[in-house]
């Protein structure tokens, strides 16, 4: 008798529980949904989805910036030439890894 008092509690409270989760969850969602129409919130995802492509396209410039003075010093510091361009016979390796 006890277990199925137990059983039927844990039953009872799941249902309970879940019913106000869900309603919970709807409430937030609805709350969220409205928020985000608000034209307020529209203009300032606008804006930073605008300030994320700008600063996107800076970052992209100091990298390629980067890697051309990166370049330019290893060719200046090597001849010329890369570990991989270094000649030598066939088959062997100029002191690097295999």
């Amino acid at each position: 008798m006890k277990k199925l008092t137990l059983l039927v509690g844990i039953g009872a409270g799941y249902v309970l529980g879940t019913r106000a989760g869900r309603e919970q969850y709807e409430k937030i969602v609805g709350t969220a949904r409205s928020l985000w129409k608000d034209p307020r919130v529209q203009e300032k995802a606008d804006q930073a989805q605008h300030l994320a492509k700008q600063k996107a396209g800076e970052a992209q410039e100091v990298v390629k910036e980067k890697a051309a003075e990166r370049k330019s010093d290893d060719s200046s510091q090597s001849g010329g030439l890369s570990s991989v361009d270094t000649p030598g016979a066939p088959g062997q390796h100029s002191g690097g890894l295999p």
